[in-house]
């Protein structure tokens, strides 16, 4: 399989090169966590580069009073300034340093003449695990581009790899199956347990999580939730566990451990994340149902508290013949981010 135009798109993000979004307006964009002083300069040499920045973070910086950063929803575009250099701009973006730097600014948020191009970046930030901010140029000298028509519309999209047998322990004969997202690239498996006979399967999707599955963090119940969730299916006879490389609901391990030093100092997972210039939760459920309609699944009972991923499903072609909850103990360390799901993200009890 070739790659694709947004996985290069990406690997040019995360690797500091420019990178030219072409559609109605087409602009240059660069990662400010990614991009060094000496490129930003060759590129734009008069210093008229403006900076982009979700509308998420703009409101984190105070920016919501003003008309043209009101929107969270929306990105907003800083104009240039004397000061706006690229320690400046990393600074404005990574929320780490909010407590510790002097005042910056100040901050003037121009009218967004690029609207559908700064989403389209953005989301390439995302999916790249960097800090949504962006420096956009006038620069149209650059090698890499991508079309804001192929961001779009690559979204969702699996190939099948692989598939083989895993003997797991505990449960019925498992087959493990390797699927590579379109668009981005990541690797997702499906979990293949015992058999389900024709019937909708019990299945859970399981989004990656290295520092509860792996070390067995405290601070969530994502390595209790995979391994009662496999017990659960196990006890069923048979089910699919999906596993989504979907770390820090959609932002990335880096990112996920901001919003950790953020929760350190006081913020709950919901505002950590919205500091950090993202949503609540960045996930969707295309790569998921992908799977699903690639291994012959078309409707699922699923072990689930998350209402998000039942409309996810649903909205993407899969039926949800049932919900079953999936709950866990608490914790002295996860107790208030169990409860912050429950009560801003709308998890069920």
């Amino acid at each position: 399989m070739t790659d694709s135009p947004v996985r290069r798109a990406i690997a040019t993000l995360r690797s500091g090169r420019p990178l030219r979004l072409t559609g109605s307006g087409p602009v240059t964009i660069l990662a400010v966590e990614t991009a060094t002083p000496e490129i930003l300069a060759i590129l734009d040499p008069h210093k008229h580069a403006r900076l982009l920045i979700s509308g998420e973070r703009a409101a984190a910086l105070s920016l919501s009073n003003i008309r043209d950063a009101a929107d969270p929803a929306a990105p907003a575009l800083i104009e240039p300034a004397e000061w706006l250099d690229p320690e400046a701009a990393l600074a404005i973006a990574d929320p780490a340093r909010d407590l510790d730097r002097a005042p910056i600014g100040p901050l003037h948020p121009v009218s967004l003449d690029c609207a559908d191009a700064a989403k389209a970046g953005l989301t390439l930030a995302r999916l790249a695990g960097l800090l949504p901010a962006l420096w956009v140029v006038d620069s149209g000298q650059v090698k890499e581009s991508v079309s804001i028509e192929e961001i779009t519309e690559s979204r969702g999209g699996v190939q099948l790899l692989s598939r083989a047998r895993l003997p797991v322990e505990d449960l019925p004969d498992t087959q493990i199956v390797a699927f590579r997202a379109d668009d981005d690239g990541q690797d997702h498996v499906a979990l293949i347990v015992g058999a389900f006979g024709g019937k909708p399967p019990l299945v859970r999707i399981h989004s990656e999580c290295l520092t509860g599955d792996v070390f067995g963090s405290l601070k969530c119940d994502c390595g209790p939730q995979l391994k009662e969730a496999l017990r659960i299916i196990g006890n069923e006879g048979g089910g699919v566990l999906l596993y989504l490389r979907q770390e820090g609901r959609g932002i990335g391990l880096a990112n996920k451990l901001r919003a950790y030093a953020l929760q350190d100092r006081g913020l709950d997972t919901v505002d950590a994340n919205l500091r950090l210039g993202f949503p609540d939760d960045e996930r969707d459920y295309a790569h998921a149902a992908a799977i699903l309609h690639a291994l012959g699944i078309g409707s699922v009972r699923l072990l689930t508290n998350n209402p998000s991923k039942v409309s996810g499903l649903g909205d993407a072609g899969i039926e949800v013949v049932e919900r079953v909850a999936h709950h866990m103990p608490t914790n002295p360390h996860n107790a208030d981010y169990l409860a912050t799901k429950r009560k801003k993200s709308g998890h069920l009890t």
